[in-house]
């Protein structure tokens, strides 16, 4: 199958880029490369320089055919969501529609879709939380996201497009970059490899830090192969059911680089403090059995495997 991956070039979607190319399918990438990088580009993909939010991109679609789409491209900082809301909701919700008309018109035979069960619950009352939960969406980033569920939910019932969305708990891995949405792994190991001081923000209350649901990014991707071979329509939670406060994962992090031979200092054992950011929340953690169920999905990584092989890879790639 040929299949059209938006934000191909960035942390996530490049790994989704690997795992379809790996099964033997054609992949077209559409990434404007603000954020993605081309270091990043699987070499079997054909890249097509557009931002979903302009006009070429039909003529991707025209060209191509695809018959697929996995959307990833999106504004991916909660932070900037709440400092340019409008920014946040042009760049993903009318980016969104724009691939859903254009998947409409060209006979897309099925719209994946990347969500976010780490922002989407907000401060939910049970944790882990599962998929018929109501969304209580705590920042634009999130607002926005659930916008584009409800507009793909349309499309399917009145186009018959037929769709999956996944619901990513705080994915990391290799690639990641600091500022998006679960960045902390990227800003601590990048940190820690050039000798500065980490900060770890959290509530008054709780100096451990926010409570996390931490999933690698080889389960996110193998997530979407699932869901395109799958005949499943619906919305799927994809993490690991399991909390991780953010201090665990900053000392699972310091235990992991001098596990790679690199000398981190006594003295950063113990990371800086800050408050927490607006539209942080205090615990998200994802319940996964119906990705177990309908998908045969389960996460295959636990946190210190998954951290040994990013640590790996910031190592050398961290000047």
């Amino acid at each position: 199958m040929k299949v059209l991956v938006t934000g191909g070039c960035g942390f996530i979607a490049s790994h989704v880029v690997d795992a379809y190319v790996d099964q033997g399918h054609e992949v077209v990438i559409v990434d404007n490369l603000s954020t993605g990088k081309m270091e990043n580009k699987n070499n079997k993909a054909n890249l097509y320089k557009v931002d979903i939010c302009g006009e070429r991109v039909a003529e991707v679609f025209a060209g191509e055919k695809p018959d697929i789409v996995n959307h990833h491209a999106a504004q991916i900082s909660v932070p900037l969501s709440v400092e340019q809301p409008l920014f946040d909701a042009e760049t993903n919700i009318k980016g969104t529609i724009r691939l859903l008309e254009l998947s409409r018109e060209y006979g897309v035979k099925k719209f994946l879709f990347s969500s976010t069960g780490g922002a989407i619950y907000g401060e939910a009352e049970r944790v882990p939380t599962d998929e018929d939960y109501p969304p209580v969406p705590a920042s634009p980033y999130a607002i926005s996201k659930f916008a584009c569920e409800k507009y793909i939910q349309y499309y399917h019932k009145q186009f018959g497009l037929k769709y999956t969305i996944l619901r990513y708990s705080n994915v990391f891995g290799p690639r990641q970059i600091p500022h998006g949405e679960a960045g902390v792994v990227a800003i601590f190991a990048e940190k820690l490899l050039k000798g500065e001081h980490p900060t770890l923000n959290h509530f008054p209350d709780e100096k451990r830090g926010m409570i996390r649901d931490y999933c690698f990014v080889k389960d996110i991707a193998r997530a979407s192969i699932l869901a395109t071979e799958s005949q499943k329509v619906g919305i799927f939670n994809i993490g690991t059911g399991k909390g991780t406060h953010t201090l665990d994962l900053y000392k699972e992090t310091i235990n992991a680089l001098r596990s790679n031979g690199k000398i981190i200092p006594q003295s950063f054992d113990e990371p800086r403090r800050d408050a927490a950011r607006a539209g942080d929340i205090r615990v998200s953690t994802l319940d996964p059995t119906r990705a177990k169920r309908d998908l045969g999905w389960e996460a295959q990584y636990d946190l210190a495997k998954g951290l040994l092989e990013t640590i790996q890879w910031y190592a050398g790639h961290v000047a």
